[in-house]
């Protein structure tokens, strides 16, 4: 990057080179893994799934919080696909996203829960994003900047023939992506619903622009948590829902096998 290109804020001056000084698939060999990956941010259905030995361990991913493992789970009639949690906040996920791709996964489904900004999204409503807004700072490494980023249509397509086949109802919509969940204001609350942005999430723009960096096809399906709505924040206990969470994690994995 040449002086003259240089921007006025450092998060604006994109590098468009391929090459990292620290790239992946130099640090991780590629393994046995499924080509098809779900990265699940309810730990409380991925135990679950341990406990009852429907996912296997393939191999465990390190970092200074400890241990990272990437399963391998039984989606039952022979289907199997890679399992993980992608860490909770955008450069978290965009590093456990970068090493399961480098351990050869290729086409994901991410499920979580998000905030809701439109008070008629329930506890529990589906919600497929179809573009995310970067109010984050991950997705300007791999992209150029922009206000937005855009889910695949192939994924947002698999995602929804799996609802419509199921009978659930869903929207089809914007998230807010954002990395600081302790300045979501009232007016920043405002100004997304203005720009159309029916839930908010740490992780989804840095997840869209990850993959399209990297060639890989990824979508996310989310439900619709606490309430940011009102005036003031309601919780809804929305991490509680064990079954909604459970639901939402095997629609991601359908909705991945069709990839």
């Amino acid at each position: 990057m040449t002086n003259e290109s240089r921007a006025p804020y450092p998060i604006l001056e994109f590098d468009p080179s391929r090459e990292a000084l620290i790239e992946p698939q130099r640090l991780i060999r590629p393994i046995d893994i499924p080509a098809h990956a779900v990265a699940c941010f309810f730990q409380d259905i991925i135990d679950a799934l341990v406990a009852e030995g429907r996912a296997t361990l393939l191999t465990n991913q390190r970092s200074e919080m400890g241990l990272h493992p990437v399963y391998r789970l039984d989606a039952g009639g022979g289907r199997q696909v890679a399992l993980f949690h992608p860490g909770v906040g955008a450069p978290l996920a965009a590093g456990m996203l970068e090493e399961v791709i480098a351990l050869g996964s290729r086409r994901f489904i991410v499920c979580g829960g998000a905030g809701a900004l439109d008070r008629a999204l329930t506890v529990g409503h589906l919600v497929v994003p179809t573009s995310a807004v970067r109010d984050e700072g991950t997705s300007y490494h791999y992209m150029p900047a922009s206000r937005e980023v855009a889910a695949p249509g192939e994924a947002v397509a698999a995602i929804e023939a799996v609802l419509r086949a199921e009978g659930l109802p869903y929207v089809l919509g914007k998230t807010w992506t954002t990395d600081a969940i302790f300045r979501e204001t009232p007016a920043r609350i405002a100004w997304r619903r203005e720009e159309g942005c029916v839930t908010v999430e740490m992780e989804a723009a840095t997840l869209f622009a990850v993959a399209q960096f990297r060639g890989v096809t990824l979508g996310q399906i989310l439900y619709s948590g606490d309430d940011l709505s009102g005036p003031v924040w309601d919780s809804r206990g929305w991490t509680s829902k064990a079954e909604v969470r459970a639901q939402l994690l095997r629609l991601a994995v359908e909705a991945c096998l069709r990839l």
